[in-house]
């Protein structure tokens, strides 16, 4: 049996992913086998608006769905240092606190405002629309520390750049999302970045501009959406969310084939028949399969660890909706790979697996060999089985530049990391990132990595690499 049998049998065994809820047609529609191929290429197409859809839904509508955050166009501050005790979000970033704004560009253009930040602390505003492109960044990297105005504008907007603005971030679609992300140097450090993220602003141009505000949007009746619907809807919420992205030219093949089997950007009008409906959900679920093995795959290996590009920007992704989805899959609204890059590993440099239960481990950066970054770097231990902040003695779970000043040094200037889960005495203190008792996960993140050469980038190419993880013991 071929493995597309076994995926139709699977479907017809009772799998639910893609079933329609909503209106049907009787337009003409492709045969069963053309159900399918295009059924997997809407998955693949699909899978980041719905995923973004999803977060949306959580974060800016409901606000019952325990993560609400604030309600659109309202700027929300986390003034958090993420310890073990927090088990909401896995792969918790301990680096930068977050802020966040949901944007409804619908109406009129949303400004953004940033204050000036101190020399030397790292600072980004990220703006993803609703394909999950990173259309536009403010921060260190791109504008510097001083103070200025922006504004974010939706795919329909045709005003002029008001006084005062310094540039216009273009949305492709009409609600976005800004993540704000400003460095913190230790637990203590928090008040400072509470300062700085108390000069973030986030309000619609007419406030900014003092004058009376646009009529408003229509009102719009959000379906109810979480994983498990979302799995079991997954095209009738594609359908919905489409409306809100304006088509752009390299869409033009695939939203002609969605339209073929009833997804348009006005709503769904899928197949009646049994059998047709289960021939779109065969394909989704192949077209889930095969992103999920692209994700598995994706990344250049380098010394035990892997580094997954992320293009960031429409252009970038030129149409390539597998690596859109990979991205989105991988870790949805990930940074642009210029502004932040990030090794990972499960494995020694050997190849075998970290366990922090059967080993000791050590991560020599030799002199002159630190991660090559204009702003800082981390290194972050996590639980293997469930990428969570690992208990400890010391309550450290993390290693980064601005701990390098207290740390011992090798006789050429190196530096080693301790990587186990007992204290290795006082003298290796500073240099130790405590390990669990069990599976160890660890990501290394490069804030504004360098362009020039000792570089990661462009990653597979670059001069420098992440050093493999030794075990010692």
């Amino acid at each position: 049996m071929k493995k597309r049998d076994l995926i139709r049998a699977s479907a017809l065994a009772g799998a639910t992913l893609g079933l329609p809820r909503l209106a049907v047609a009787q337009a003409s529609r492709p045969g069963i086998v053309g159900a399918f191929e295009i059924a997997e290429a809407a998955l693949v197409f699909g899978l980041p608006i719905v995923m973004n859809y999803t977060v949306m839904y959580e974060f800016a509508i409901d606000r019952n769905s325990g993560q609400f955050k604030a309600p659109f166009n309202t700027i929300w501050n986390d003034a958090q240092v993420f310890t073990w005790r927090d088990t909401a979000v896995p792969t918790p970033n301990s680096d930068t606190p977050y802020s966040m704004s949901w944007l409804d560009l619908r109406a009129e253009p949303v400004v953004i405002s940033v204050p000036d930040v101190p020399a030397g602390r790292y600072f980004s505003v990220q703006v993803c629309d609703g394909n999950t492109y990173n259309v536009g960044y403010i921060g260190s990297r791109t504008t510097g520390q001083g103070a200025g105005t922006w504004m974010v504008a939706g795919p329909e907007w045709q005003g002029a750049t008001p006084l005062g603005i310094k540039g216009v971030i273009r949305s492709t679609t009409q609600f976005a999302l800004t993540i704000f992300r400003t460095q913190l140097f230790g637990a203590d450090d928090m008040p400072n970045v509470v300062a700085v993220q108390r000069g973030y602003k986030v309000e619609p141009l007419s406030a900014f501009l003092r004058q009376p505000a646009p009529p408003a949007a229509p009102e719009i009746s959000w379906p109810r959406i979480n994983a498990e619907l979302a799995k079991r809807h997954f095209f009738d919420y594609l359908a919905f969310a489409l409306q809100f992205n304006a088509p752009q030219p390299n869409e033009a093949a695939v939203r002609a084939q969605l339209a073929t089997i009833g997804i348009t950007g006005t709503g769904a009008a899928l197949p009646s028949s049994l059998i047709d409906r289960l021939e779109l959900t065969a394909g989704a679920i192949e077209g889930e399969r095969k992103v999920e093995a692209a994700v598995a795959a994706a990344g250049v290996a380098m010394n035990g660890w892997r580094v997954t590009p992320i293009p960031g920007a429409p252009e970038a992704y030129n149409g390539d909706w597998m690596l859109r989805a990979v991205a989105a899959k991988a870790g949805i609204y990930g940074n642009s790979t210029e502004e932040a890059t990030y090794p990972f590993t499960r494995r020694d440099a050997a190849g075998a697996e970290l366990d922090g239960s059967k080993g000791r481990y050590t991560l020599t950066f030799a002199a002159n060999q630190l991660p090559p970054v204009n702003a800082f770097w981390s290194v972050t231990m996590y639980h293997g089985g469930n990428q969570l902040l690992v208990q400890n003695p010391i309550d450290r779970y993390l290693i980064n530049t601005p701990m390098l000043s207290q740390m011992k040094r090798n006789a050429d200037g190196g530096v080693t990391l301790h990587i186990q889960k007992d204290d290795p005495g006082a003298e290796l203190r500073p240099n130790w990132l405590p390990a669990p008792n069990g599976p160890i996960y660890i990501v290394m993140r490069l804030y504004w990595p360098k362009t020039e050469q000792p570089s990661l980038l462009p990653i597979g190419q670059g001069q420098w690499q992440a050093p493999g993880i030794v075990r010692v013991g």
